[in-house]
């Protein structure tokens, strides 16, 4: 079967969540759990998940959500996996790292292999204004997976216009921070931060991160999440909560009410407009990323012109030029990728020169 990567994928097929809850065991010691219990599991087998971004954290939220029987996971990850990921990013392979797969594709395959009861539905995007509403609509709950504010405030922009639920998360060095948002109760994201971090920002490439700091900061939103979908949300934490393993530093600031004053509250959506958003942005890892416009990219053909001038591959996913000391990852709708430089004019002429302006 061809998939189209930036097309939605059913990895597994939907089933009657009640008639598949009935016939097995899976969840037993979960329903043992009185605040779930049966009727938690058939929730949670009934509910729609979107999980932005599968790198450390997302990837990790995906696979506890997933065995904990969620129903519908939609995972939206714009990235491939690459050797690096391997540490901390748990639902990948070093198959996945040789075949640059897109993360979001390398997580509903795997999601498929342990638990075919839920529906994975990769989506290989990045999640821009344009298409916001289509990625993000019909969820119950949205989970940060991202690794940069500018797509963060982007979902909250969303989430406060349309009184959806989510949960920030994030994870660098050995420090982890999350903060559930529940429209018109809690703070939400711009309260508590009104302008992205300024000045020099550590990021996993500067600081590296340990995968005990991810997995702590999955745990606790997927532990809140399953709070939320089976209707617990008086047990929802309500402050925003910062742990640093390695020092065994803890600190909780309340957050269980909207900041007078708040931008995002008062429904001026700046994010969601467009406003405020580059559109070529810096991906980390010495990289650019390039999505200024879809064009549909012909793989077999680019990679016959580009075979003289470099190395070059691809799959249906993506495909892959090196010429040094650049390399290029290219997607089909026209999207790259491209490493070996932070200077966005030197990323445009190389795409200029072997994509086409």
């Amino acid at each position: 079967m061809e998939i189209a990567a930036n097309k939605p994928l059913a990895i597994s097929q939907e089933h009657p969540p009640e008639a598949v809850f009935e016939t097995n065991d899976r969840y037993s010691r979960q329903v043992l759990f009185q605040q779930i219990g049966i009727e938690g599991q058939k929730k949670l087998a009934n509910s729609s998940v979107v999980i932005v971004g599968c790198g450390a954290t997302g990837s990790a939220l995906a696979a506890l959500l997933a065995r904990s029987g969620v129903g519908r996971l939609r995972i939206i990850d714009r990235d491939y996996v690459e050797p690096s990921n391997l540490q901390r990013q748990t639902l990948f392979d070093e198959n996945d790292a040789r075949e640059s797969l897109p993360k979001a594709i390398a997580a509903a395959r795997q999601i498929g292999r342990f638990n075919s009861q839920v529906v994975a539905e990769p989506h290989v995007a990045d999640l821009i204004p344009a298409n916001v509403d289509s990625l993000l609509g019909a969820a119950d709950l949205i989970l940060d997976g991202t690794d940069n504010f500018e797509t963060r405030y982007l979902i909250n922009d969303y989430a406060m216009k349309n009184s959806v639920a989510w949960i920030y998360a994030a994870a660098v060095g050995s420090y982890a921070v999350t903060m559930n948002i529940l429209p018109g109760e809690t703070a939400c994201l711009a309260c508590i931060f009104p302008e992205s971090p300024r000045g020099m920002v550590e990021t996993c490439e500067t600081a590296g991160i340990l995968n005990s700091a991810v997995n702590l900061v999955a745990s606790i939103a997927a532990t809140e999440t399953l709070k939320f979908l089976v209707g617990a949300r008086s047990k929802m934490r309500r402050t925003l909560l910062s742990w640093d393993v390695w020092t065994n530093e803890r600190a909780e600031l309340a957050a269980d009410r909207p900041r007078a004053g708040c931008r995002a509250c008062s429904r001026d959506f700046v994010h969601l407009a467009g406003e405020r958003r580059p559109h070529i942005t810096l991906c980390g890892r010495n990289s650019v990323q390039i999505h200024e416009r879809e064009r549909p990219v012909d793989f077999a053909e680019l990679s016959a012109r580009l075979q003289p001038l470099g190395s070059v591959r691809h799959n249906e996913f993506v495909l892959k030029f090196w010429r040094d000391p650049y390399e290029m990852t290219l997607f089909p709708d026209g999207r790259a990728i491209i490493k070996g430089t932070t200077d966005s004019a030197i990323a445009r002429s190389l795409y200029a020169r072997y994509v086409g302006s």
